[in-house]
């Protein structure tokens, strides 16, 4: 039996793993917003986060392991496209480093042409990629959306809406766009947040 982390934004930074490229198939900001979306979605899928009038609001109490909870109780009610922006490169290295120190990647630091910083990360365990990509891969193709595991259901909604090439490609996004579609209404407000994001991002760069 093959175990995977248990929090689901350091699923979604594995699912971002190219295994045949052998590297990362996003990071910086749009990473970002995917993990902040991650983090959200497993307090509102957990009860530890709700929602009132389209904003998200403190729930049941419990964990908070990115502090993300504790940032929405000390502010005015914002949207949840606020709060997967916030803080959204931070929470790249925070994932990464705790990835790192429980064992799941490595991090080799180089430098492009001798001058800009880049990260190579190298999954240690393949499989466990494997596994998470096939949970993700079931909850598309396989039973009633009312019985797919909930975490592999929300993996689905964030890489449709975060558009990770190495979960789901394009040609899928657009084949199964409803049953795509219909867990993301499963899994909460967040990922619909990135999708709007992420195109904006995406005209920012066409412009």
């Amino acid at each position: 039996m093959v175990e995977v982390p248990e929090s689901l934004p350091a699923r979604m930074y594995l699912l971002a793993y190219d295994l045949r490229k052998r590297r990362m198939t996003c990071g910086g900001t749009r990473l970002g917003y995917v993990l902040r979306a991650a983090a959200l979605t497993e307090l509102y899928l957990d009860g530890r986060l709700g929602e009132e009038r389209r904003r998200p609001v403190p729930g049941t109490p419990g964990d908070d392991p990115y502090g993300v909870l504790a940032q929405i109780a000390a502010s005015r009610p914002r949207s949840w496209r606020h709060w997967v922006c916030k803080d959204a490169r931070a929470l790249v290295s925070t994932v990464r480093d705790e990835l790192v120190r429980d064992g799941w990647i490595r991090v080799r630091e180089q430098r492009v042409l001798g001058l800009f910083p880049r990260q190579e990360v190298t999954v240690k365990d393949p499989r466990v990629v494997k596994v998470l990509w096939g949970g993700a891969s079931s909850a598309l193709r396989g039973r009633p959306v009312a019985h797919v595991n909930s975490y592999d259901a929300a993996a689905v909604a964030l890489a449709a809406a975060g558009e990770l090439s190495s979960v789901l490609p394009a040609s899928d996004r657009r084949r199964h766009r409803r049953r795509i579609e219909e867990l993301t209404a499963r899994s909460g407000p967040a990922a619909p947040a990135v999708r709007t994001l992420i195109r904006q991002l995406n005209a920012a760069a066409a412009g």
